[in-house]
């Protein structure tokens, strides 16, 4: 049974709430842990960055039961600032990235994420599905005295892939049998009794880094105030603040889908610009949303803004007072956790419809995953994605235009076209028009087509220049408001001759002479 069919009749409660919450606090502390590592930053500044975010993200989003936190799409963005300059500038460079997030939410271009064709929603859903797998695989390796990483062999790789596979199950085949409780807090804490009861020798939590420590406390950046600090940041801010909304849009539309509900996207945008600023005061590294938590969130019976709350509220705590005993969690039941995640988040049905949706679809899609998994770098996949989604539309639309000719009874040839009128089309309808064989009126009738814009409009006078110097007579018909209001704006960079129909109507068959 796939994750949305188990959402499908679910109702919402506040112990599914609390109870997947703490489900998602469980699984954010190895992940904010590992990002904090790859942000070459403290295990902490991750901790507080996920609590932060994910509480105020989950109060103020627009999206009730996503959650978010510290992200490894932001993590690997910052990795060179702070090599270069220092954390100290990565905290900067977050408020200003906060800032900029709410700038864009409050001019509500949020909206623009409906621009994201389907294809490429199906690449970073895939595409993040293989990045978080790849994450866990880490997992499977230890590190020597010497520093270098290598695989589990032996015994302990078998422990580790056994009590991952009971996980998985237990994930799997509760829900059959009851969801009185989420089956992924079971199934961790199942996994987590057997291994510390029998003390199994085996990984866990602690085993990644020391996450005690006290509440967050606030921290202006310790760096020049001047335009050289401006220039250095900035960059990075944007690409952060980018990345973040990418992602976190994205991770909206598929929790929508999941619920069948529709989140609100500019809203989202300011409450994750409102959390990073507040978190890069607090020495955070910045985040957004995470599609793997948000998964384990809704498919456990988080539905409402409690469910966020308490996932941050409970990671705190952790951090707190819990470290001691989170440290003893085994990290193959977090891993057998993500799995999960990974297929559950995969679109599947991407694969049956290979061969049903256009090639360029494919491609896009295949591309969108490859950069995603490749680069981490989501901003460019998803860019790439709509801009070849954006030329094959262009360019499949540029062959549709047509035009149906035929003479009158006074002898005036007429025009008929048909399709879109626009800088991908304009050579094609230029071709249509034999000028030196045409009578001395032409009439160019736009019933079934639209001049769409500037492009065109320069097609247009080319025409109707060529047909003056040859000494006839253009007659423009059926233009449509919109159309003439684009021909009328222009007119003072170009003169379109022989203008007709002033006051466009739904007129007769009959053209006037």
């Amino acid at each position: 049974m796939s994750i949305i069919d188990q959402l499908q009749g679910r109702k919402f409660s506040p112990k599914d709430d609390i109870l997947s919450g703490l489900t998602v606090a469980l699984a954010l502390v190895p992940e904010a842990v590992a990002f904090s590592l790859i942000a070459h930053v403290s295990p902490l500044t991750g901790l507080y960055t996920a609590f932060m975010i994910g509480l105020i993200t989950a109060v103020l989003g627009g999206r009730p039961g996503m959650i978010s936190g510290a992200t490894g799409a932001i993590a690997v963005i910052t990795v060179a600032l702070v090599l270069s300059h220092g954390p100290e500038y990565l905290f900067a460079a977050v408020i200003l990235m906060g800032l900029i997030q709410v700038a864009i939410g409050l001019l509500k271009l949020g909206k623009f994420i409906r621009l994201v064709p389907h294809p490429v929603l199906f690449g970073f859903v895939n595409g993040l599905a293989i990045v978080i797998f790849m994450a866990q695989l880490e997992h499977l390796k230890t590190t020597d005295a010497s520093g270098a990483s290598h695989w589990l062999t032996g015994a302990p790789l078998w422990i580790m892939l056994a009590f991952i596979g009971l996980t998985m199950a237990i994930i799997h085949f509760l829900p059959k049998l009851t969801k009185a409780v989420p089956s992924s807090l079971v199934a961790v804490a199942i996994v987590s009794a057997l291994i510390i009861g029998f003390g199994i020798p085996t990984k866990s939590v602690g085993d990644i880094a020391s996450i005690a420590g006290g509440l967050p406390e606030f921290h202006l950046p310790q760096l020049p105030l001047n335009l050289e600090t401006l220039r250095i940041i900035f960059p990075y801010s944007l690409m952060m603040a980018l990345v973040g909304l990418i992602e976190s849009l994205l991770t909206l539309t598929v929790i929508d889908e999941m619920t069948e509900t529709r989140g609100r996207g500019n809203k989202e945008c300011i409450a994750q610009g409102l959390a990073n600023l507040t978190t890069g005061f607090f020495s955070g590294m910045g985040g957004c949303a995470m599609i793997g938590q948000s998964v384990i969130n809704v498919s456990s019976g988080g539905r409402t803004r409690l469910s966020g709350i308490v996932a941050s509220v409970g990671l705190l705590l952790i951090v707190l007072f819990g470290s001691s005993l989170i440290a003893k969690v085994p990290m193959a039941a977090l891993v057998g956790l993500m799995f999960m995640v990974c297929i559950g988040t995969f679109e599947w049905a991407s694969f049956r419809i290979f061969r049903k949706v256009p090639p360029t679809d494919v491609a896009v899609m295949v591309l969108v995953t490859l950069i995603t998994v490749i680069y981490h770098n989501l901003a460019v996949a998803v860019i790439s994605g709509v801009v070849i989604s954006a030329l094959a539309f262009a360019w499949e639309n540029a062959t549709r235009i047509r035009a149906r000719k035929f003479v009158d009874s006074r002898g005036w040839k007429h025009y008929e076209i048909f399709g879109p009128l626009f800088f991908g089309s304009v050579s094609g309808f230029q071709e249509k028009f034999d000028i030196p064989n045409d009578p001395e009126h032409v009439v160019i009738d736009f019933k079934e087509s639209r001049v769409a814009d500037h492009s065109a409009i320069e097609a247009l006078n080319r025409i109707t220049e060529r047909y003056r110097k040859a000494g006839k007579k253009v007659h423009l018909r059926h233009l449509s408001e919109d159309c003439r209001l684009l021909l009328h704006n222009a007119s003072e960079l170009i003169e379109v001759n022989y203008w007709e129909d002033p006051h466009y109507k739904v007129a007769d068959n009959q053209l006037e002479g």
